[in-house]
């Protein structure tokens, strides 16, 4: 996955733009950094603090932008909960320690939901094109408080499936109200499941096809 890597004394900018979907919080909230429409350098860390940067990072919906100090270490902490946020007519926004097809990406990452990336796991925003409709409200489900609300998770794309989350998990809707609470699930990521955001075994009914873990 092309990664590119932008120091400044204070911090290190990584931009992961196979992962990026373009929702332009970076570039509308610090355009001095991240700078649109340009040729050559258009990322520039130098221009702003590193909480700063920081701040850009947890507002970065895909996880495409990350920062770390300038010996290495990351400077953005796991949260106290880990969540997958269902996005309306849109994808699966995940906010925890994440290991996604067996590798570790950070703390974010918007996986597709709607079976038509082209960058599979991840969300390209594909189903802005493709007319993909899905609620962002899904039901509540019945859960119990879950004894451990963070700690690593881990995501698994199924060959031709849906996403196997292994971990303390909420599921939450675009409005913020928790729709489940598992530490084992398969989200549907072929768009069809009628039991959306969890999969039904629709993948297997329209020839879902994906590459697996």
């Amino acid at each position: 996955m092309p990664v590119e890597t932008v120091k400044s004394d204070s911090c290190t900018i990584e931009f992961h733009s196979e992962r990026c979907i373009h929702a332009r919080n970076c570039v509308l909230s610090r355009p001095d950094v991240f700078v649109p429409n340009v040729q050559g350098a258009w990322i520039h860390p130098e221009r702003a603090t590193a909480e700063q940067v920081l701040e850009l990072a947890h507002n970065c919906p895909s996880g495409a932008i990350q920062c770390k100090r300038p010996d290495g270490s990351a400077l953005e902490t796991a949260p106290e909960v880990n969540t997958v946020r269902v996005r309306e007519n849109g994808p699966l926004a995940f906010h925890a320690p994440l290991d996604v097809a067996q590798d570790a990406v950070g703390f974010h990452a918007t996986l597709c939901r709607c079976g038509a990336s082209q960058s599979k796991p991840y969300c390209d925003g594909s189903h802005n094109s493709s007319g993909f409709q899905a609620t962002g409200e899904p039901p509540t489900k019945p859960s119990e408080a879950l004894p451990q609300r963070d700690g690593p998770l881990t995501v698994t794309p199924t060959k031709n499936g849906p996403l196997h989350v292994q971990g303390s998990l909420e599921v939450v809707s675009g409005t913020g109200r928790t729709v489940n609470r598992v530490t084992d699930t398969w989200l549907c990521r072929c768009g069809h499941s009628q039991n959306k955001p969890f999969c039904d075994g629709s993948h297997a009914k329209f020839g879902f096809q994906a590459d697996g873990v």
